[in-house]
């Protein structure tokens, strides 16, 4: 029994990681004809609605200021990154984006080190050597040059990387559906006010196309409503390294994405640099197992 609902967790969570793998495209298609913080904000509060609801049930805590300032909190650095990155995708591509997103999970191990004060582990600093050398190939060797897409992809990874953090440090003082829904309402109000302050909006017809309706359909249910149910209800059956391992394919599946349906072609230097980068990403989450001390008896 339990190996089954191990298997179950594992195979959800990769499909997870494969849903937001291939939104790369997607987003891209569809920020095209709806801007990109207004297009999150849609997505946002149609994933929170349908959180809420499945979490009303699922819980019957009351919201305290402690736990909403928390969800406030992860809300930011989840707008952050959603923004950098929905943005960012305009000026690069989605395989590109893809494994430079990825890079979050390379990023949290040093945050720790630096905001936590947790112990450095050797692999940690390899790891942040192995990512910088794939993030070379990948941007400036053979396939195209570093651009500001891909810097703000890149400030995306730091956001994400922080509310991965912060999440960790919330997610045992919380309860998790609470935080869930206050993070994704408040994406979307401040992905909402960027839009009123830096995009003009179009009219409805204009925006809701067939590209648009289909991507807000899948980010909002699939990839962000769905996906949070996915984790919070199956993790307890799988470990965090298993987890994380199966996140880091996130990236592969947009490369895939991005190959079969936008056309996207990565040079021999940049399908290098993303082997770098996605052994980056698991070895900033492997731990050595620790020797056992030998028993002298006497």
């Amino acid at each position: 029994m339990k190996i089954k609902s191990s298997l179950t967790a594992d195979l959800s969570l990769l499909l997870v990681a494969c849903i937001w793998g291939s939104t790369f495209v997607i987003v891209q298609k569809a920020i095209q004809f709806m801007p990109p913080h207004f297009f999150n904000g849609v997505r946002f509060f149609l994933a929170a609605l349908l959180v809420a609801l499945i979490g009303r049930k699922m819980t019957r805590l009351v919201p305290t200021k402690r736990s909403i300032a928390a969800g406030v909190t992860l809300g930011v650095f989840l707008f952050l990154g959603y923004a950098f990155q929905t943005v960012g995708l305009l000026y690069t591509s989605s395989s590109k984006a893809g494994f430079i997103t990825g890079l979050s999970v390379m990023i949290v191990p040093l945050l720790s080190i630096w905001i936590l004060k947790e112990t450095a582990r050797k692999t940690v600093y390899a790891a942040a050597a192995v990512g910088t050398a794939g993030l070379y190939f990948l941007t400036f060797s053979g396939f195209s040059s570093f651009n500001q897409g891909d810097l703000l992809v890149f400030c995306c990874a730091l956001a994400f990387a922080l509310h991965i953090l912060f999440t960790g440090r919330f997610s045992g003082q919380h309860d998790a559906w609470l935080l869930t829904i206050v993070q994704l309402f408040t994406v979307s109000i401040l992905s909402f006010s960027a839009s009123g302050l830096f995009e003009n909006v179009p009219d409805a017809g204009k925006m809701l196309t067939a590209d648009v309706m289909l991507a807000l359909f899948i980010t909002a249910f699939f990839a962000t409503a769905f996906a949070f149910f996915v984790q919070t209800k199956l993790q307890q059956y799988t470990t965090a390294s298993r987890v994380a391992l199966i996140y880091a394919s996130e990236p592969v599946f947009a490369a895939l994405t991005a190959y079969f349906f936008a056309g996207e072609r990565l040079s021999s230097a940049g399908i290098f640099g993303c082997v770098l980068i996605l052994s980056a990403m698991l070895m900033a989450e492997w731990k050595p197992a620790r020797k056992k001390e030998s028993i002298v008896s006497h």
